[in-house]
């Protein structure tokens, strides 16, 4: 007989462990935690509102266990050498430093805690999912967001009529509008069903779901646009709409000639957005937008005297502003209430992190954009117009809001550049 002992089993906490591993690997799992992901993302203010901030945060700390569980399952298949853009590591390297001159350390510490969550939950799917996997996930989870926000506006609006302010729901469906749905406003239900109008059109293009479905989601996505009657929005919705097929236009150009249509059409671009300036007043009433852009300029000015404060470094990043700490408990709206953002990404951003911050943003998102586009204008499948679109339509958005800061546009922005960065980083070619 051999005088060796037999190897000890593996404890109950280990099997158990390497269950979930193997669980959370499985591509069907990976699927329908990455719909979960987006969903819990872009849905974020209607949890808060059910489940309180320590729900919200239970749910998103279970959401970066299960989503690093998974990543260690695949550790041996998923590549992410020159992967990650130096200039979103670098804006997030930013974000982490302010802690140290921040004016509210444990504020700063929960809203860099709290940023870095969703970063790294939107580099889960970047890494784990391929792009067409990802417009899947995106698309399944805009599904349900639209479809729960109809459903709680008929039954606010007509089956009981009475406004769910639990939910920040008016119950103005009867009436044609405006609605808020899940989203909490109007104007990110309507940034919410503009992502969802690409997605779902990426989704016809593809093939990727089926034809009934496609065509019944995207009536869905444009009658929530149409309903939730932002005109702040609906801008940027149109400007998104000429980029795109801007975008198709070069796409069925020949590669010699697309080196030519791409500079004249950076500047019929830039034409286009000069005169949309000089004539910013008069768009503005014709979309009935005149009282919000009134509301923002004098939210603006207030913040200019604080920013002049720190203008280099920032009063420190807290992500969404906690109302109860000065200085954002002094900001007030034009109602007398308590704002919770700049409604500018750019004048939060400056706000929070200082020019230096701002100036990283700019650049991350920047080069992102130009990315995704060159990655847009040479891929023959239209899913890669997805990227360089969701990039464009934050980068729009952030002149009248600050989604790309916090939660789901901050998901949306690491997703996307990442993205394009797998195709085009100068890095890849080092190996």
């Amino acid at each position: 007989m051999s005088g060796r002992l037999p190897p000890p089993r593996p404890g109950a906490a280990v099997t158990l462990l390497r269950f979930l591993v193997d669980a959370t690997s499985a591509p069907r799992t990976r699927q329908a935690l990455t719909v979960l992901i987006l969903v819990v993302s872009l849905a974020s203010p209607a949890l808060q509102m059910l489940l309180g901030w320590p729900g919200h945060i239970g749910v998103v700390g279970t959401l970066v266990t299960l989503a690093t569980l998974s990543l260690w399952g695949q550790r041996e298949e998923i590549e992410w050498r020159g992967v990650l853009p130096i200039s979103l590591l670098a804006f997030f390297g930013w974000i982490a430093l302010s802690v140290v001159w921040s004016s509210f350390t444990w504020a700063s510490v929960g809203g860099i805690s709290y940023a870095f969550a969703f970063a790294y939950l939107a580099v889960y799917i970047a890494l784990s999912r391929d792009l067409i996997q990802m417009v899947r996930a995106a698309g399944d989870a805009l599904r349900g967001i639209l479809v729960t926000s109809l459903a709680v506006e008929v039954l606010s609006g007509i089956v009981l009529d009475v406004p769910f302010g639990f939910l920040s729901v008016e119950g103005n469906l009867a009436f044609g509008g405006p609605i808020q749905g899940v989203a909490g406003t109007r104007n990110y239900l309507c940034f919410l069903a503009g992502l969802a109008v690409m997605t779902f059109w990426i989704e016809f293009r593809t093939r990727s779901v089926r034809r009934m479905t496609s065509v019944a989601s995207l009536v869905l996505a444009a009658g929530t646009v149409l309903l939730a009657r932002s005109p702040v929005t609906l801008i940027v919705l149109i400007g998104i709409a000429v980029a795109g097929v801007a975008l198709m236009l070069v796409r069925r150009t020949t590669p010699e000639r697309r080196a030519i249509a791409q500079p004249v059409l950076f500047g019929i671009v830039a034409l286009l957005a000069a005169g949309a300036w000089i004539a910013r007043r008069r768009i503005l009433d014709v979309v009935n937008a005149g009282s919000d852009l009134e509301v923002r300029l004098r939210l603006w000015n207030s913040l200019r005297e604080l920013i002049d404060t720190r203008p280099v470094e920032g009063w420190g990043w807290v992500g969404r502003w906690p109302v109860e700490v000065f200085p954002f408990s002094s900001i007030r709206t034009t109602t007398g209430g308590q704002a919770d953002s700049a409604l500018n990404a750019l004048f939060d951003a400056w706000f929070q992190i200082g020019v230096v911050g701002t100036i990283l943003l700019v650049v991350a998102v920047g080069l992102g954009f130009v990315r995704a586009w060159l990655v847009a204008s040479e891929f023959r499948s239209t899913v890669h117009v997805w990227p360089a679109l969701t990039l464009a339509l934050l980068a729009a958005t952030s002149f009248a809001e600050s989604y790309v800061l916090a939660e789901g546009g901050l998901v949306l922005m690491v997703v996307a550049c990442i993205s394009a960065a797998r195709k085009r980083s100068w890095r890849q070619k080092l190996r």
